[in-house]
């Protein structure tokens, strides 16, 4: 049981350009030490490299940004349990902000560790993976599914 008060939920402002929620937390997520314009700027070049590469406008960039969180959504956690001395990690659900939350990290940091490409270009084509089905971020949300199948056998310590 938390000790102290329960954090507050903070509203997240939708972003300038499309007014997307999802992109606001998107920008907020790609921002090192307070530059908010500079992260800006770096999703919103993403957003337009990601529609560079197509002729019809039958699949908007942010379709193309929410279809990449869904596919990199995970559904299943484990979190670890003390029960009686041994530590289990038992799968739960996991809700829909903190997987929210997840993707977009996921995405992020996999986008941050293609070396020797501009940020915009790797998130771009991280959120082009993602929303095929492939990519850093996809591979994570699988192998955090398999952790909880694996574990399957201690979900009747999910209270």
């Amino acid at each position: 049981m938390a000790r102290r008060r329960k954090a507050e939920k903070r509203v997240v402002l939708p972003d300038q350009r499309y007014g997307d929620v999802v992109v606001g937390r998107l920008i907020t997520t790609v921002m090192l030490e307070g530059k908010r314009a500079l992260a800006e700027r770096i999703v919103y070049k993403a957003i337009d490299i990601v529609n560079e590469g197509r002729e019809s406008a039958a699949v908007t960039p942010l379709e193309t940004i929410h279809k990449a969180i869904d596919m990199a959504r995970p559904r299943v956690e484990v979190k670890a349990r003390r029960v009686g001395g041994a530590t289990y990690q038992v799968p739960t659900e996991v809700p829909l902000e903190r997987a929210v939350s997840l993707a977009i990290r996921w995405l992020v940091s996999f986008a941050q560790k293609r070396k020797g490409v501009a940020l915009s270009k790797a998130l771009a084509n991280e959120l082009k993976d993602a929303a095929a089905g492939q990519g850093g971020a996809v591979k994570k949300r699988d192998d955090v599914h398999k952790m909880a199948q694996a574990n399957k056998a201690f979900a009747h310590f999910r209270w």
